[in-house]
């Protein structure tokens, strides 16, 4: 059931958008708010399409089974032969399909991170389109710093890719957010009535991910998403080596992990 696409199509012509969740399996906000969302959904124009990502993994309550659904959407040559051989590459290349069709994309997460803020990931193509959406944050240079995303993809077509992140996976009101968020995106883009006020909204830009380089990797510290850090503070030790902060600036999904070039955190700064 889950693997399947879902296409709600209007009456009047229009664009054709795609929705997603569960990207990550254990990121369940975006799932529960599609199926609320379907109950009732009426489109005026255009076309529709609600995916699910990442259908084993939400099965499992995991973030994904063999490799990481959102960085399998990058060039052939950037993945290794092990990810090629995983089910979420399989995935990817199911859903590259849907993505091909759609010019605009809203991808919903939540983060790990239990002091967390709902925020809108997206380049500088989407500024514009992102003023509806239940966020007060717009977050720029994933694409740079952390490519393999489903937006990521999107923008590499010349469409249009948004994610949001609704706060701590396991908040219920994630899910509220989620659901506002799929209904903002569908006014925004043409598919029903637009009655919303645009949101004044502050900008970051993510400059840095940080690989481990060993297969233990833990922070000094619990830190919640956008914490200032000042240059030389000590984020982490690595292997026995300490990671410090090189200039100052802010902190996002900081993360222990077990091994080595993984994904350990991100680091940024204010632009506006």
């Amino acid at each position: 059931m889950f693997e399947e696409i879902i296409r709600v199509t209007g009456k009047e012509k229009g664009r054709t958008s795609i929705i997603l969740a569960g990207v990550h399996g254990n990121e369940k906000c975006g799932v529960e708010a599609i199926k609320r969302v379907l109950l009732s959904l009426e489109i005026e124009r255009g076309c529709v399409l609600f995916g699910y990502g990442n259908p084993r993994a939400m099965e499992k309550n995991l973030r994904f089974t063999e490799a990481n659904l959102n960085r399998m959407f990058k060039t052939e040559n950037l993945l290794s032969a092990n990810e090629k051989q995983s089910y979420e590459y399989s995935r990817a290349q199911c859903l590259k399909k849907y993505l091909d069709q759609a010019d605009a994309l809203l991808d919903i997460h939540a983060s790990t991170t239990l002091n967390t803020t709902p925020f809108i990931i997206c380049e500088e193509n989407a500024r514009e389109n992102v003023v509806f959406l239940p966020a007060n944050l717009v977050v720029f240079g994933f694409d740079k710093t952390q490519p393999g995303g489903t937006d990521y993809y999107m923008n590499k077509i010349g469409k249009i890719g948004i994610c949001i992140e609704c706060g701590y996976l396991n908040d219920p009101q994630a899910v509220q957010i989620a659901e506002d968020a799929i209904f903002a995106f569908l006014k925004t883009f043409g598919h029903i009535q637009n009655n919303l006020k645009p949101k004044k909204q502050s900008y970051m830009l993510m400059t840095k991910l940080y690989i481990t380089k060993t297969n233990n990797f833990v922070l000094s510290k619990p830190f919640y998403d956008f914490e200032k850090v000042s240059r030389g503070q000590e984020i982490g030790i690595d292997g026995g080596e300490e990671v410090c902060a090189e200039k100052e600036g802010v902190i996002l999904f900081a993360t222990n992990r077990n091994k080595i070039n993984d994904e350990a955190f991100l680091v940024g700064e204010i632009i506006l």
